[in-house]
């Protein structure tokens, strides 16, 4: 597979990390009801069938970690903006579920 970039995974404590530090962009790409029900504190909430159309709003100096569920959705995301020429893309190992299992915080919307 050529051509086909790699997706860079990230686990809870290396985004945690990264979010102290200020330096990541963090985005959630679930649905509008995913969302509502609970999210990482400080993401930026923009669905998946939305990256097409919103994805250019992204910054492309700083590290963007997607976040979906599961990390499926996620990981489609990292690829769609890697292809666009976004190299800083990365996708939170086993989404919002291994977030809340490393027992760290989510937030109502």
């Amino acid at each position: 597979m050529f051509g086909m970039p790699s997706i860079k995974e990230v686990d809870p404590h290396t985004v945690q990390r990264m979010q102290a530090e200020g330096e990541v962009v963090l985005v959630d790409v679930r649905t509008e009801a995913e969302f509502a029900a609970g999210a990482i504190p400080g993401a930026k909430f923009m669905p998946l069938h939305l990256l097409p159309l919103a994805g250019e709003q992204l910054p492309k100096d700083k590290p963007v970690v997607f976040y979906c569920r599961s990390g499926a959705r996620s990981a489609q995301a990292c690829l769609f903006m890697a292809n666009k020429g976004y190299d800083q893309v990365y996708n939170l190992a086993g989404g919002i579920i291994n977030w809340a299992r490393a027992g760290l915080a989510l937030a109502a919307a």
